[in-house]
């Protein structure tokens, strides 16, 4: 079956090919951990965060 095809009840999370999909593979991973881990959470947030800051760093120095 193709991933828009499955039937309820059979969650599809597809991810790209290469480093970038196995990154964001293990940022996934470590999301639904965190459900159950508000430590997890907590570092997946900063994370995200300090993502965040780089982008709008590298943003500003291309203007």
């Amino acid at each position: 079956l193709s991933t828009v095809q499955m039937p309820a009840g059979i969650p599809v999370a597809t991810m790209a090919v290469g480093s970038a999909g196995a990154r964001n593979a293990g940022y996934l991973a470590a999301q639904i951990l965190g459900l159950s881990d508000p430590a997890l959470r907590e570092q997946i947030r900063e994370s995200r965060q300090r993502m965040a800051e780089e982008v709008a760093d590298s943003a500003e120095e291309i203007r």
